[in-house]
Parts: C-alpha cells; sequence; structure tokens
C-alpha cells in the first residue's frame, strides 16, 4: 500500500553536501497531507530523528542539524528530500525516510563523512 524508497547516500569529504531522496509509493494518494522525516542510525545507538516536514511545508529539525540541512517535498512527484550542507563526520550514520502516519521507512542510505 505504500513504500519508501531512500536513496543519494554516499561519501563524502567534511565541509561536502548531498542530497537524499525518498519516493514514495502510495496507492491511497494521500501523500500531500501525510507528515515525513528524515531519522539517522549508527551501530548500536537508537535511531535519531533529524528532521520532519508537515503536508504543508513546515518544517523542524534537530539542533544537530539546524542550519545545516534542509527538508523539502514535492508533492506532485511524491518526493521527500533532506539536503545536506557542511557536512562533519559525526553525520555519518544511515538515514531512513519516514512516513509518520503508518510508521512506514525506506530501507535507508548510508552516509559517509571522511575527515
Amino acid at each position: 500500500q505504500v513504500q519508501l524508497v531512500d536513496s543519494g547516500g554516499g561519501v563524502v569529504q567534511a565541509g561536502g553536501s548531498l542530497r537524499l531522496s525518498c519516493a514514495v509509493s502510495d496507492s491511497t494518494a494521500t501523500f500531500k497531507v501525510r507528515d515525513m522525516g528524515w531519522f539517522r542510525q549508527t551501530p548500536g545507538k537508537q535511531r535519531e530523528w533529524v528532521a520532519e516536514i508537515t503536508g504543508g511545508g513546515f518544517a523542524n529539525y534537530a539542533d544537530s542539524v539546524k542550519g545545516r540541512f534542509t527538508i523539502s517535498r514535492d508533492n506532485t512527484k511524491n518526493q521527500l528530500y533532506l539536503q545536506m550542507n557542511s557536512l562533519k563526520p559525526e553525520d555519518t550514520a544511515v538515514y531512513y525516510c519516514h512516513m509518520f502516519s503508518g510508521a512506514y521507512w525506506g530501507q535507508g542510505t548510508q552516509v559517509t563523512v571522511s575527515s
């Protein structure tokens, strides 16, 4: 019914940028009203909230990424994005997109930031 596919991860040097994408297949055609978010996880740690955006486009960020990351969405394409700038080694993690309603998750995409 709902499927989330993450992409865009990779290896980048500190100070660099990456853009993550999340393609949402939603047979209910209600993506535009669903709150979406990005989370990240490193080995041995709990999944950490990074950012979220409402259906209306209001965004909120974790303090650790505020001013460096930008979450956005394209409701005409059922796409969620995370633009990550000024990346730091501590941003290294597997990043997951998330649909809060129904608790759907993407499969994750690895981001590695080298110092």
